[in-house]
């Protein structure tokens, strides 16, 4: 997804109409996990450690690790 479309769909969240801004929530929450997954596990082939990716999100290692480590990336563990 591209940053215009982004764009578009916060802004689309101001709407007039609230299932319109629903919509665009639900929108915008997907392609944040998608992603989130998809950083995460650039940063693990990258040699990131849990921690640090944690610590980058704002959460903790254990948050981190069970949102993400189920999901083939390198190194369950550390």
């Amino acid at each position: 997804m591209n940053a215009a479309l982004l764009t578009e769909l916060a802004a689309s969240t101001a709407d007039r109409d609230p299932l319109t801004g629903l919509e665009a929530v639900a929108r915008l929450r997907a392609e944040t996990e998608r992603v989130e997954a998809v950083l995460v596990r650039r940063a693990r082939a990258g040699g990131a450690t849990w921690p640090q990716i944690a610590a980058a999100l704002g959460v903790s290692k254990q948050a981190v690790h069970k949102k993400h480590a189920g999901r083939g990336l390198l190194g369950g563990r550390s």
